[in-house]
C-alpha cells in the first residue's frame, strides 16, 4: 500500500467519527441536528480522501468496467491492488454514512429513542443494507405519514412525482 493510500484511509475514518458519533450519542442535539443536518459537513470532507485516490486511476477504472462485463473475477483483480482496496473501503464509508444519516433523519422524525437508533445507525456503519433495512422498517408509516416525502415549511407534504 502506498503511503498516500494509508494517509487517504485514516483521514477518511478520522473525518467520519465526529459523524457518528453525533447521530450515535446525541442524536437529538441542536449541533447534531445543525451539523448532520448539511449535507456538505458530513458528506464532502470524504470526496477530498475519495477523490485523491480515485483520480489518478480513474482512466484504467473506467477502461476496465467500461469494456467488459464486471465478473466476480474482474472484482478480484481490481482488489489485488492495496490502494483499491482502500479506495473501496472509502467508498463504503461515504455510502454507509448516507445511508446512516438518512436513518437518522427519520428516526429523528418518528421519535425514536436513543435505544433504539442507536444499534440501527451501528448496523448501518458496520453492516449498511441491515442497517438501512431496519431503519426503514422501525420508521415504516410513522402516524400514517411516509418519512420519505419531505414536508414544506407549512408541514404539509411535497411528492416529487407531482
Amino acid at each position: 500500500m502506498t503511503p498516500l493510500a494509508e494517509a487517504m484511509f485514516w483521514l477518511a475514518n478520522a473525518l467520519i467519527v465526529p459523524v457518528w458519533g453525533m447521530m450515535w450519542f446525541l442524536p437529538d442535539h441542536d449541533l447534531t441536528k445543525r451539523y448532520i443536518g448539511d449535507l456538505k459537513l458530513t458528506f464532502l470532507p470524504l470526496l477530498v480522501p475519495y477523490l485523491v485516490l480515485a483520480l489518478p486511476v480513474l482512466p484504467d477504472l473506467l477502461m476496465t468496467l467500461g469494456t467488459q462485463m464486471p465478473t466476480p473475477a474482474v472484482v478480484v483483480e481490481l482488489f489485488e491492488d492495496p490502494d483499491m482496496v482502500v479506495l473501496a473501503w472509502i467508498h463504503l464509508l461515504a455510502l454507509d454514512t448516507l445511508a446512516g444519516r438518512h436513518i437518522w433523519r427519520r428516526m429523528l422524525v418518528a421519535g425514536r429513542p436513543r435505544a433504539v437508533s442507536f444499534p440501527v445507525l451501528l448496523f448501518c456503519l458496520l453492516l449498511g443494507p441491515l442497517g438501512f433495512a431496519a431503519g426503514m422498517a422501525l420508521t415504516w408509516n410513522v402516524n400514517g405519514e411516509d418519512l420519505s416525502i419531505p414536508k414544506t415549511e407549512t408541514g404539509t407534504t411535497t411528492n416529487p412525482s407531482d
